[in-house]
C-alpha cells in the first residue's frame, strides 16, 4: 500500500533536500490562455532523460497534452543545453549534463487548447477562471516511482484571483501561493481551481472530514446556489459513508468550473475532483440533476479508482502504459454509484432514477449489432482508443460502453445477491468489504479480477467468476436481468422519458434511436444511425445533414410530430438528407409512432429497486 501522508512526513523531515524538485508556475497570463513554468531539477553529470507525463490517472490513455508544450529551454550554470526528443517516445527528452553541474533549470510554456480536447488536454482557461493541472506544466526524471519524487510547488495567479485545491498552502505572498512539499503522485492528483469569481460552499454532514464544493464561474451570478444545495450534498456524503463505513482522505473538495468556454467533463482525484460544466448549470432544475450525477460519480471514485484501483492502472509513473481490462469495475461500478447516491440522498426522485436507468438500458439494447462482434470486455481493454471516438458509427463500433453497460452489470450483481440471500444482503455488503477499511490517509490498494471475485464470494458464495465472465464476454443481448430480478421491466411507449426529454430540450437535439434509429444534433446533423433500423435500411448514414421531413424544413419539433403521426400514415416518411456534395431523398418505412423507454412494475414480484433507493444514513432530527 502507498500512503501519501507517510510520504509527506518523510518530505517534511528532510525539509527541502538536495533531491527535491522545485516548480514555480506563473499563471498571470492565464486570461491569455498561457501558463509559464520554471523547474529546478537536481542532476548529475552525464546523459539525462526527462519525461513529460503521458499516461494520466483517470484519463485511461496516453493523453498528456504534449502538443501544447512550447518554449522549452534547459539551462545549467547559465548555459543553454541542447536537447533532442526521443524518436520513438515523443514524451521523452534527452540531453547531456556537463561536469560540475548539480541542478538543471527548465523553462517551459503551456498553451491552453483552442477547441475541443480530451480531459486535461481540453480547454481549461478563460479570461476569468482557470483549472491548472500540474501534469501539463512539468517534466520529471526517470529511476524512481512518482511516489518517491518530491516536488516543492508554488503558483502565481493573476491579480485578485482566488483559488481552491486539495493541496495544503504553507504560505501566501500577494498572488503567489506556496504549497507543502509533496510527492509527484500527490501533486499531479491535486489540480488548482482559480478565478475572479470563486465561492466555497461548506457541505454539512456526519463525516469527520471537511467537504467543500468550490465553484468558479465566468460570472458571479452563475455561482448562486439554491437554499437546499449544501444540505442535499451533505446527505449524499452521509449516504456514501453509510455504504463504505470509511473515508480515505483528510478532506474532500469538488472543484466545480461553470463556463461555456472550457471542455466539459469530470476527472477524479483522491481528495478532490475536477468537474466542469455549463455556466448556467446551477440555474436550472434539470441541469442541477445532471450535476448531481456528475459530482456523485467523481466523488465515488475516491473509493473506487483512487483508494482501490485495478493493478493494470496502478502504474509506478506516467511513462508506463496502463491496462484497462478492469474498467468495468473502475468506471462501470462508479457509474452505478453515480446514480445510486443521488437516488438515496434525494437529489434524484425514484421516478427520475428509473427513467435514467431505462434510458441506459435502451441505449445498450440499440448497440446490439456492435455487441455481436465486440463484447463488453473489449471496450475496456481498448479504452485508450475508444475515448474521444466520434459519435458517428458508434452503434456499429461501440465506444466506452463499460460505463453504462457496467451500470447494468452491477445492478444485476446487486439483485443477484439479494435474490440469493432473500434480500438480507446486497451490493452494499460488497462495497463496504472491498472499499471500506480505516478512515483518513489517502492510500492506494491495487486489485485484480480474482480479488473482486473473492470479495463477492465473501458476501455470498457463488460462481462469481463465471457470472462476470459470461456478461463480460457475451455477444448476444444487453444484460437486463437486474431489472426483472428487481421487480421491473423495460417497456416502450409514447410518453417522453424524463431524462431524455430534458436532454433534448436542453441541447435542442432529438433522440429517435428507439423509433427510426437516428440521433440528430442541434445543427440538424445525424450523429449516428443504428444498423438494421428503418433509417439504416433506407440508406441514411451518419454525418448527413437532415434538411427536410415530408416536405417540411427540418426541425426537432417537425420530426417529432411526423414520428408521432407515423402510426396512422399510409406511406413511408420522406427525409431529405445532404451528405458531402450530394442531396438525397430517402423513404423511411416506419409506422411505430414515438417510442420512449421506461421501467414498468412487474406486479407479481418484490420491488427491490425501490428498496435499493432507501436512505441508509441516519438523519438528524429537524430543528
Amino acid at each position: 500500500m502507498r500512503t501519501l501522508r507517510t510520504l509527506f512526513l518523510v518530505v517534511v523531515a528532510a525539509s527541502l533536500s538536495a533531491q527535491t524538485i522545485r516548480i514555480r508556475v506563473d499563471a498571470t497570463d492565464a486570461p491569455q490562455k498561457k501558463l509559464h513554468a520554471h523547474l529546478v531539477i537536481p542532476v548529475k553529470a552525464g546523459a539525462l532523460t526527462l519525461y513529460y507525463p503521458e499516461w494520466i490517472p483517470g484519463e485511461h490513455g496516453p493523453t498528456g497534452p504534449i502538443m501544447n508544450l512550447t518554449g522549452l529551454v534547459f539551462t545549467a550554470n547559465g548555459s543553454v543545453l541542447r536537447w533532442m526528443r526521443d524518436p520513438v517516445n515523443m514524451y521523452a527528452y534527452h540531453l547531456e549534463i556537463p561536469g560540475g553541474v548539480s541542478s538543471l533549470d527548465v523553462d517551459l510554456d503551456y498553451l491552453d487548447p483552442v477547441g475541443s480536447g480530451q480531459f486535461s488536454a481540453g480547454g481549461s482557461l478563460t479570461p476569468r477562471l482557470g483549472l491548472i493541472s500540474w501534469n501539463a506544466v512539468l517534466l520529471y526524471p526517470p529511476g524512481k516511482p512518482s511516489d518517491e519524487l518530491t516536488f516543492d510547488a508554488s503558483l502565481k495567479l493573476p491579480s485578485g484571483w482566488k483559488y481552491a485545491t486539495a493541496l495544503t498552502t504553507t504560505s501566501a505572498n500577494g498572488d503567489e501561493i506556496h504549497f507543502e512539499p509533496i510527492s509527484l503522485t500527490h501533486l499531479v492528483d491535486s489540480p488548482v481551481l482559480a478565478g475572479v469569481n470563486l465561492k466555497r460552499v461548506a457541505i454539512p454532514s456526519s463525516s469527520p472530514f471537511p467537504h467543500f464544493i468550490d465553484i468558479a464561474a465566468d460570472s458571479d451570478a452563475a455561482m448562486n446556489t439554491p437554499d437546499d444545495f449544501a444540505p442535499s450534498y451533505g446527505r449524499l456524503v452521509d449516504e456514501a459513508r453509510a455504504i463504505y463505513g470509511a473515508e480515505h482522505f483528510r478532506h474532500y473538495d469538488w472543484l466545480l468550473t461553470l463556463s461555456d468556454s472550457v471542455e466539459h467533463f469530470g476527472l477524479e482525484h483522491h481528495e478532490s475532483s475536477d468537474d466542469r460544466t455549463a455556466e448556467n448549470e446551477l440555474g436550472e432544475e434539470q441541469r442541477r440533476r445532471d450535476l448531481a450525477g456528475l459530482l456523485a460519480h467523481e466523488y465515488s471514485h475516491s473509493w473506487n479508482g483512487k483508494y482501490r484501483r485495478p493493478a493494470g492502472l496502478a502504474t509506478a509513473n506516467y511513462d508506463v502504459p496502463m491496462q484497462g481490462e478492469l474498467l468495468w469495475v473502475y468506471e462501470g461500478l462508479t457509474q452505478y454509484l453515480g446514480k445510486l447516491l443521488p437516488y438515496r440522498s434525494g437529489l434524484w426522485t425514484p421516478e427520475y432514477y428509473r427513467e435514467s436507468a431505462a434510458l441506459v438500458a435502451a441505449n445498450l439494447v440499440n448497440r446490439g449489432a456492435a455487441r455481436a462482434w465486440r463484447p463488453l470486455e473489449d471496450t475496456a481493454v481498448a479504452a485508450q482508443i475508444l475515448y474521444g471516438s466520434p459519435e458517428a458509427w458508434r452503434s456499429a463500433r461501440r465506444s466506452t460502453d463499460f460505463y453504462d453497460e457496467g451500470f447494468l452489470l452491477w445492478l444485476d450483481t446487486d439483485m443477484t445477491i439479494r435474490k440469493m440471500t432473500s434480500n438480507k444482503k446486497s451490493l452494499d455488503d460488497f462495497l463496504r468489504h472491498f472499499y471500506g477499511g480505516n478512515d483518513g490517509d489517502p492510500i492506494l490498494k491495487p486489485y485484480t479480477f480474482d480479488d473482486v471475485v473473492k470479495a463477492l464470494n465473501d458476501v455470498v458464495p457463488n460462481d462469481w467468476a463465471g457470472f462476470l465472465q459470461q456478461r463480460l464476454r457475451s455477444t448476444t443481448n444487453a444484460p437486463l436481468g437486474g431489472f426483472e430480478t428487481s421487480g421491473w421491466r423495460v417497456v416502450y411507449n409514447d410518453t417522453p422519458n424524463m431524462q431524455q426529454h430534458a436532454i433534448e430540450e436542453r441541447d435542442d437535439t432529438i433522440d429517435a434511436s428507439n423509433s427510426i434509429g437516428i440521433w440528430v444534433d442541434e445543427r440538424g446533423r445525424i450523429t449516428d444511425v443504428i444498423p438494421n433500423t428503418p433509417a439504416a435500411k433506407a440508406g441514411v448514414v451518419p454525418g448527413s445533414m437532415l434538411i427536410g421531413v415530408n416536405g417540411r424544413r427540418y426541425s426537432a419539433r417537425i420530426l417529432r410530430n411526423f414520428l408521432r403521426d407515423s402510426k396512422t400514415a399510409t406511406g413511408p416518411m420522406q427525409l431529405v438528407v445532404a451528405a458531402e456534395d450530394f442531396v438525397n431523398v430517402v423513404n423511411v418505412d416506419y409506422h411505430g409512432g414515438l417510442r420512449y423507454p421506461h421501467l414498468e412494475r412487474i406486479a407479481s414480484s418484490a420491488d427491490w429497486l425501490s428498496e435499493l433507493g432507501k436512505p441508509r444514513a441516519s438523519r438528524a432530527p429537524a430543528p
